[in-house]
């Protein structure tokens, strides 16, 4: 048994292993999975019931905790470390020269004595942002499989063609023909994609300007 299961933790994982494992056998059974490659072989029954025979006595370890509020939950909860940098503009109270202050959490404290105030010299506070700042070429964000960006559109496509699925119209026709275009590489400032906005001679000036002050929101 692995260290540190609970007894509900060990219930839920031997359940969550029982349940898997039947809707595995059941999908083979209907014949809904295919198998490719080192994996041929698995099609023949035999071979597949012995495959799955080691897993039925291993002990699978599930991390079980209180369930997010919904969905809306999960992204909120996600977006604070996919979009955001460091620390919020809302927990910023003061800049002057003895440094910078800011609010902070303390979770080894309950109620609302957790939620403290911390000073730091301009050069740490400096050190501590640039910590999670990723160096040059990383990505918070990335995507692999079917979505990894260097097969992309290749892997799309060949989807859409075994699944019989028909060409999205913004791709088919010529409806968007109106929206700017797309550069195909992401700004080096956020890594976002930039669209055209107006394009113009070298020496001259762009007729097109911003409607207010540019503004970098790092919440």
């Amino acid at each position: 048994m692995p260290a540190g299961l609970l007894p509900a933790g060990r219930v839920l994982s031997r359940l969550f292993r029982r349940l898997f494992l039947e809707k595995l056998v059941a999908a083979y059974e209907a014949d809904r999975l295919h198998f490719f490659g080192d994996h041929a072989p698995l099609a023949d029954p035999q071979a597949f019931a012995a495959y799955l025979a080691p897993l039925r006595r291993s002990e699978w370890v599930v991390y079980s905790k209180r369930p997010f509020g919904g969905p809306e939950a999960v992204l909120a909860y996600l977006s604070r470390y996919t979009h955001r940098v460091a620390i919020a503009n809302s927990r910023l109270t003061a800049l002057d020269h003895n440094g910078v202050t800011f609010k902070w959490k303390d979770y080894r404290t309950e109620g609302r004595n957790r939620f403290k105030v911390m000073t730091l010299t301009t050069h740490e506070f400096i050190r501590r942002f640039l910590i999670h700042a990723l160096p040059s070429g990383f990505h918070r964000i990335r995507h692999y499989g079917l979505f990894a960006s260097s097969k992309r559109v290749e892997n799309i496509a060949r989807v859409r063609e075994l699944l019989n699925a028909p060409t999205p119209q913004n791709e088919a026709g010529d409806p968007d023909a109106d929206e700017p275009p797309m550069l195909a590489h992401p700004c080096p400032c956020c890594g976002g994609r930039m669209i055209v906005i107006e394009t113009f001679e070298r020496g001259h000036t762009p007729r097109t300007h911003p409607a207010g002050p540019i503004r970098i929101d790092t919440s």
